[in-house]
């Protein structure tokens, strides 16, 4: 066993908000487990690993120990064979108080895996509502979903089985999965799709306490202690997109500096509670003139978040039953739209018009300032080039479309 034992204090935060810890790893060994203690009424550690050959896992603030074996690891870690040499037991220093935080670090060593924790059995395939009738586009059709909600792969409660239930029975097609700095998840999302039928599309939300991005696609590991600028491209290299999230989300609010500002923003999350607050629009609209909105419901637990799907992202894609690349596909071409749910009011974009859905009375408000009054159900009416806001007669946000 290895033991760290020490104070963190603001100067240490202020010289490296990330502190690493060695652990030898000897040939043959077959587990490592990691346990931090700290008075956790007094501030906040993020708890991580790396070995050898790379990252190894993360589970933030959500988790006081984790286990790396060959067969199985702690959720948010990956498992496999443990490589022999030295090991990093990763830590951020996420909240210390001004008379510091006293930690202990212990790691455990062990020549046989510990048997794996019980898994919950998988929650039966819900029954799916029925979609709503909406027009098609060039032969593509609009899907509903959600691009931002968490697991017991981070700091979320549900499994990936019962998130993608709960997804389904919302009635949404597709669905992003973004645990917090792992990708751990990952393999575990095709069997859950086809069980579900849902489309699950691999992700991370790349966090930092400057602030969080989402990183959509089979992309890999997104080291979240390189420069934003290093997410992107690593986004880019594999293909994937990458979208700032909650820019205005209190101390989750976006303050890196990024030279090229993301297309994609989550400008609708839900934490939006008073949609008559304007600054996420007045935000988006100074990001860039060219803005794809999407919208996260960040999804964390029953009870405590809201429900996937609020708000409903929608995409116009090529398949009733879309592929993660077709899902990426759609949010590269910036063919999106955002309601408050799965069946409320909607924005549409239709080559040179928009069509108004379930939205009599409301105002449309375009680029440019100007706004129209929408009459009755289905009202179509003639699109600008960027972001279309619907809105009540209050200025309470309800439907986005690009």
């Amino acid at each position: 066993m290895v033991a760290h034992r020490g104070r963190w204090t603001l100067t240490d935060r202020a010289e490296s908000v990330l502190r690493t810890l060695p652990v030898t790893v000897a040939p043959g060994t077959a587990a490592l487990t990691v346990r931090l203690d700290y008075p956790r009424q007094a501030g906040v550690l993020d708890l991580g690993c790396v070995g050898p050959a790379g990252f190894r896992g993360w589970s933030g603030g959500a988790r006081d120990s984790y286990t790396v074996a060959a067969d199985w690891a702690t959720p948010g870690y990956l498992p496999g064979e443990l490589e022999p040499g030295e090991w990093q037991v990763l830590l951020r220093l996420h909240r210390i108080p001004p008379d510091g935080l006293s930690y202990e670090v212990t790691a455990t060593t062990s020549a046989s895996a510990p048997p794996e924790p019980t898994v919950p059995p998988a929650p039966p395939r819900p029954q799916r509502p029925r979609r709503r009738s909406l027009p098609q586009v060039d032969g593509r059709r609009w899907l509903a979903g959600d691009l931002h909600a968490h697991t017991v792969h981070s700091d979320g409660a549900s499994t990936i089985d019962e998130l993608a239930a709960l997804a389904a029975g919302r009635g949404l097609d597709f669905l992003a999965v973004t645990d917090h700095n792992t990708v751990s998840h990952h393999p575990w999302l095709p069997a859950a799709s086809a069980r579900y039928e849902i489309t699950l599309v691999p992700g991370q939300e790349v966090t930092t306490d400057r602030g969080h991005a989402n990183v959509f696609g089979p992309v890999g590991w997104v080291d979240f202690r390189q420069p934003p600028d290093e997410w992107a491209a690593t986004a880019d290299r594999g293909g994937g997109l990458m979208s700032v999230n909650h820019p205005l989300g209190g101390d989750c609010a976006w303050r890196q500096p990024l030279r090229t500002p993301t297309r994609l923003a989550e400008i609708w999350h839900s934490g939006w509670w008073d949609r008559t607050w304007g600054a996420p629009l007045a935000w988006a609209r100074a990001w860039r003139p060219d803005v794809v909105p999407i919208g996260g419901s960040d999804y964390h637990r029953p009870g405590d978040d809201a429900a996937p799907g609020s708000p409903t992202t929608w995409l116009l894609v090529d398949d009733d039953r879309p592929t993660g690349s077709a899902v990426l596909d759609a949010l590269r071409a910036g063919r999106t739209a955002v309601s408050a749910d799965p069946d409320g009011p909607l924005l549409l974009r239709l080559g040179d018009e928009l069509l108004a859905l379930d939205a009599d009375g409301a105002l449309l408000g375009y680029p440019d300032g100007s706004h129209r009054v929408v009459h009755g159900d289905r009202c179509r009416l003639p699109a600008g080039d960027g972001l279309h806001v619907l809105e009540s007669h209050r200025m309470e946000v309800i439907a986005l479309c690009s």
